[in-house]
């Protein structure tokens, strides 16, 4: 294992280097190494750090939502509250819609197949999104129009939209039927990961504050791993609760993040923040480059045309469903095309459940797993770049 984090590294460090080197984002050089490295191409991955990769990519996901918590304000919040609500659903919405309407005509599937593929596409990849809206925030780049919370508050609660629908769709391909209670989870599963997140980081900020807290010199850097102890749980809970009552691990972390934030002083968050900042330098390599090693090209280059096809389609279709959101809002028209160009980039929920299809054993399961992963080839770069390419164009600096 040893072995195979040496390479993850440095391996995957130069290679982000070299892609900033000729002006494109690093995490097309962290997905490259990925591949690359993977059991797919040249097999450097030891299996005993493949069998933990889905739990590693966990944990560095976790650090940038805590990070983008400390980062998010409550009165931005306030200020950007309809829009932000509706690009958690309505986008996702109208890309598997794309797909029941045009992938049995495309790719030849029934509608409920259609429905699976849609789903598994449909979710925006926060592993992408989230540092960046982090790092405009601390630009003050696009933040007096509130656009990058905007994007970050949807982006977090899109996933768990779309994994609900997922888990409905995949039922109904296995001859069940749709589960409208698992629909009715959905608010249920926003409120208590947000309840129960901010009780967690009023809690927290509460403990820093203590006279044992104090008396004992509790460091930055011991905060920084009792926030993270405590965010793993929350994580965790999400599963414990399976089956139980519907709870956003997710959620709750952004809001526990972002409830300490609000009841700490500025400088101990600013501080917070700018460790858990220096903690994603090394997670972000793990988290890329171990996306980049579950993709499996065999797969992409057995998707051809026809899933190409869909694949921009779909997204065209989501483009609109982004511009719905932001009808009646003051952004002006480059604000609204960098809106858009935030909501394409696809990466770590597909990762994670574009081959569950196939292992149920659905006939659409091959499919499924090839468009997914030509999604992620596609669109990961696609919107990185964009991102970074029209950040300074498209928005104006605070």
């Amino acid at each position: 294992m040893l072995t195979s984090l040496a390479l993850i590294f440095l391996v995957g460090l130069a290679m982000a280097a070299l892609c900033q080197m000729i002006r494109l984002p690093r995490i097309i050089g962290m997905l490259l190494t990925g591949i690359l490295l993977g059991p797919y191409v040249l097999n450097l991955l030891d299996d005993s750090i493949l069998l933990v990769s889905a739990d590693l990519r966990e944990m560095a996901l976790v650090i940038i939502l805590i990070k983008a918590g400390l980062s998010l304000k409550l009165q931005d919040l306030k200020a950007v509250g309809r829009p932000a609500l509706m690009m958690s659903f309505v986008p996702a919405s109208f890309e598997i819609v794309a797909y029941i309407l045009f992938a049995p005509l495309v790719l030849g599937l029934t509608r409920v197949e259609a429905a699976v593929m849609g789903s598994v596409l449909a979710a925006v990849s926060p592993a992408v999104v989230v540092p960046r809206m982090v790092q405009l925030m601390e630009e003050g780049r696009g933040t007096k129009q509130h656009i990058p919370q905007m994007i970050l508050a949807g982006a977090s609660l899109d996933d768990v939209y779309v994994i609900v629908l997922f888990s409905t769709f995949t039922g109904m391909a296995q001859g069940g039927s749709a589960d409208l209670s698992a629909f009715a989870g959905i608010p249920v599963s926003i409120v208590l990961g947000i309840v129960v997140g901010a009780v967690s980081g009023v809690g927290l900020a509460w403990f820093f504050e203590t006279r044992y807290a104090r008396s004992h010199k509790v460091r930055g850097s011991v905060k920084v791993i009792i926030i993270l102890g405590t965010a793993f749980l929350l994580t965790a809970l999400e599963d414990w609760l399976d089956g139980l009552v519907p709870f956003s691990g997710l959620l709750a972390v952004i809001a526990m993040a972002c409830a300490l934030q609000m009841r700490s002083a500025e400088v101990v968050s600013r501080r917070l923040s700018e460790k858990f900042g220096k903690l994603w330098l090394a997670a972000e390599v793990i988290l890329f480059v171990l996306v980049g090693a579950a993709v499996d090209i065999r797969y992409t280059l057995a998707a051809g045309a026809g899933a190409l096809v869909m694949i921009f389609l779909a997204l065209a279709v989501r483009s609109c469903g982004v511009l719905v959101c932001l009808l009646g809002t003051a952004l002006t028209a480059k604000e609204r095309l960098f809106c858009v160009i935030s909501y394409l980039p696809k990466a770590t929920v597909q990762a994670a459940i574009g081959s569950v299809p196939l292992a149920m054993g659905l006939s659409c399961g091959n499919l499924v797993l090839s468009v997914a992963v030509l999604g992620i080839l596609i669109t990961a770069p696609l919107g990185a770049l964009g991102m970074d390419a029209t950040k300074h164009r498209l928005l104006r600096a605070e």
